[in-house]
């Protein structure tokens, strides 16, 4: 090679290493380490916290965070005090050497108790419509509303519950899947399953008013709300918050046990505090703490299945409404002939 084109080679080499040291991925200066290696963690856990400097860095500064709160460092130990569970990104930002970086670490904040359990009395059976694939139901001042699912059945209707009657009925598009309502500030409002689309309608009316789309939720499952916001269970571990003016997404809690983290939550409904969800494709019900997302409760649904008429399209328990005048709640399931009205004992 020429000489002369060598040093110019060198010359380039040296400045693109000179230029890159500036941007040295942090994970190879630094690593988070915690007690005992683990990854999950309670809720309120106090834990040993390390940072490793892998390169001999002088630190002047090392600041821990998860969603933005600040974790203070006790004797080289913190506390899991966060309001919210599941899956989170543990940070810390480092000074060193008039520089500046930021390493992470993903875990789990789990509950920090198992969930009670629940078994049922049953108070009052009803009839019910049994060709109806029930997806949601909810009351309003003593008025059953109910959702049924499938392509080319879903509908939305408005049902008499001591005689099954419907009184009224809004039939979906056949491309459409119907699935959750809640009602809120003279609404309804529903959810299709993979549609992407929502609907809005007239309480009084009984007609549709608008439709929205849903954001980073893909798919549509359960509603529910209570005084500021609508819940919205998607299949995965979250549960979503829903702005019930825009139906933007604004946040979104994890549902989780004192030892993983759980995504079967189904057709909900809010009660003090707490979410009641079926849990999908079982004859069970949770118990979620609304703000935490800890599961408190399991509800055990064993045996009413087989108290409805068994036929070929018959399916799972799905539907849980709360009577607030009566302080019951009623269930029923996918193509039940009956639907109880029940109390929740626990064991």
């Amino acid at each position: 090679m020429n000489p002369f084109k060598a040093i110019i080679v060198c010359h380039i080499l040296l400045l693109f290493l000179a230029c890159g040291s500036g941007n040295t991925d942090p994970s190879l200066l630094f690593e988070i380490q915690l007690e005992g290696n683990k990854t999950d963690f309670q809720q309120h856990e106090t834990v040993g916290i390390a940072l490793k400097n892998k390169k001999g860095k002088a630190i002047t500064l090392v600041a821990y965070t998860i969603d933005g709160k600040a974790l203070e460092v006790t004797g080289n130990k913190i506390t899991f005090d966060l309001p919210t569970l599941g899956n989170k990104t543990l940070k810390a930002t480092v000074n060193y050497e008039e520089n500046s970086a930021e390493i992470s670490k993903e875990i789990k904040i789990l509950a920090p108790n198992p969930p009670a359990l629940y078994s049922y009395e049953i108070i009052n059976e009803y009839p019910h419509d049994s060709k109806a694939y029930t997806q949601g139901l909810e009351f309003h001042e003593g008025v059953l509303y109910e959702s049924t699912g499938k392509k080319g059945r879903s509908s939305l209707r408005k049902v008499a519950f001591k005689t099954g009657e419907v009184l009224k009925q809004i039939d979906l598009d056949n491309s459409q899947f119907g699935e959750g309502i809640t009602i809120m500030n003279d609404k309804i409002y529903q959810l299709t399953w993979q549609n992407g689309i929502g609907f809005v309608y007239d309480l009084e009316k009984f007609e549709k008013i608008n439709s929205f789309q849903y954001g980073e939720s893909k798919e549509g499952w359960g509603l529910c709300h209570d005084e500021d916001k609508i819940y919205k269970s998607d299949g995965t571990e979250k549960i979503w918050f829903l702005n019930p003016e825009t139906l933007a997404e604004e946040g979104h809690i994890e549902i989780v046990t004192n030892k993983s983290v759980f995504n079967m939550a189904n057709e909900l409904e809010y009660v003090d505090g707490k979410i009641y969800a079926n849990v999908y494709q079982k004859p069970s019900m949770m118990i979620i703490d609304a703000q935490s997302g800890a599961i408190e409760g399991v509800i055990n649904f064993g045996g009413l299945k087989e108290k409805v008429t068994q036929h070929k399209d018959l399916d799972v328990l799905n539907g849980v409404a709360y009577h607030p005048e009566r302080k019951t709640f009623f269930v029923t399931g996918k193509n039940w002939d009956k639907m109880f009205e029940v109390r929740f004992i626990k064991k």
